[in-house]
C-alpha cells in the first residue's frame, strides 16, 4: 500500500509502484478530497486512518506493507498506532520528522535560493489569489529547494507543480493544524511498541530538513525503547525523483515488499481508488 504525501496532493508515486509491482499487488489511491477522490468536509488524521483501513477491507487485504512518502510516512505511523496487527512492514521515505525541525528546514531552503528568488516567493506567497501561472511558479519556487542540485531541482519541481495541481489547501491546513496540536512526537513510546519487525527509513543526504529531526534521531533516542529505533535501518542517498534510482535504493524498496510475509499478502488483485 503506497501512501502519497501532501497533505492535499493527489497520488504521484507511480514511479515507486513500478519498482515493486512484479513482486506483489500494489495498491495506490488519491487520499480523500484529492485527485479523483472528491469530497468536502472536515479533515482529521483519524478519518484518513479509517479510510486506509476501509480500503484494505474493500481490497480484502488483512495486512499490508506500508510505503509512505513525506506526509504519507506520518499517515503510515498513525495507522500503525491504530492497527498494528494490519502492518506487515513499513518503508518510510523522506519522513516522518519529529521535534523542532522547521527552523533548520527554513534556513537550509533559504540558502538554496537567490535573493531574487526569495523576494519573488514572498511576493507570490502574499497574494490573496494567484493565477494558474503564478501558482505553478510559487510551487516551483517552494519545491525546488527539496533537491540538493538547484538546476535539476528546478526542472523536477516545475514538472511536479504541473502534475500535482490543484492542491487542496483546506485539507493541508486542517491536518497541519492537528499535527501541530497532536504531533507524532507525543506517541513515540507507543509507536515503538507497535512497530512491525521490519521498518526501513529511506532519506536523502540533500534533504533540507535536519538529519537530527528524522524519527530515528534525538526524540526517538529519548523514548522508552531507544534500542528499537537504533535497530531501524536508515539509508540516505541523494537521488532525484526522475533520475534513475541507484540500484541499492531500488533493492531496499523491493526487499521491504519481498520480506518474510504471509502468503495472503500476495493474492489480492491490484486496484486503485
Amino acid at each position: 500500500m503506497i501512501l502519497h504525501g501532501g497533505p492535499g496532493l493527489p497520488d504521484y508515486l507511480g514511479d515507486v509502484a513500478s519498482m515493486i509491482e512484479d513482486l506483489a499487488p500494489v495498491f495506490r489511491y488519491d487520499q480523500r478530497a484529492t485527485g479523483r477522490s472528491p469530497w468536502q468536509g472536515r479533515h482529521t488524521s483519524s478519518r484518513h486512518v479509517s479510510d486506509l483501513a476501509e480500503l484494505l477491507d474493500l481490497w480484502e487485504a488483512p495486512t499490508a506493507v506500508l510505503i509512505g512518502h513525506s506526509y504519507g510516512t506520518d499517515l503510515a505511523c498513525r495507522f500503525c498506532l491504530a492497527h498494528p496487527d494490519r502492518v506487515a512492514a513499513m518503508l518510510l521515505m523522506a519522513g516522518p520528522f519529529v521535534g523542532d525541525w522547521r527552523a533548520g528546514d527554513r534556513l537550509a531552503r533559504s540558502r538554496r535560493m537567490s535573493a531574487a528568488q526569495q523576494n519573488r516567493y514572498r511576493q507570490l506567497d502574499e497574494l490573496p489569489h494567484r493565477t494558474e501561472d503564478q501558482e505553478l511558479e510559487w510551487l516551483t519556487l517552494g519545491w525546488f529547494t527539496d533537491h540538493f542540485d538547484p538546476g535539476r531541482g528546478w526542472s523536477w519541481a516545475a514538472e511536479a507543480a504541473r502534475e500535482r495541481s490543484p492542491i487542496n489547501y483546506t485539507m493541508n491546513g486542517e491536518l497541519g493544524k492537528e499535527r501541530r496540536t497532536d504531533p507524532l512526537d507525543l506517541h513515540l513510546d507507543e509507536l515503538s511498541a507497535r512497530l512491525p519487525p521490519q521498518v526501513e527509513i529511506l532519506g536523502s543526504v540533500g534533504d533540507p530538513r535536519p538529519l537530527s529531526a528524522r524519527i530515528t534521531g534525538g526524540p526517538a533516542r529519548r523514548s522508552a525503547d531507544p534500542d528499537r529505533w537504533r535497530r531501524t535501518r536508515t539509508m540516505a542517498r541523494a537521488a532525484g525523483r526522475r533520475a534513475r534510482p541507484p540500484a541499492e535504493v531500488c533493492a531496499r524498496k523491493r526487499r521491504s515488499v519481498r520480506g518474510p510475509y504471509p502468503a495472503q499478502l500476495r493474492v489480492h488483485g491490484p486496484a486503485r481508488g
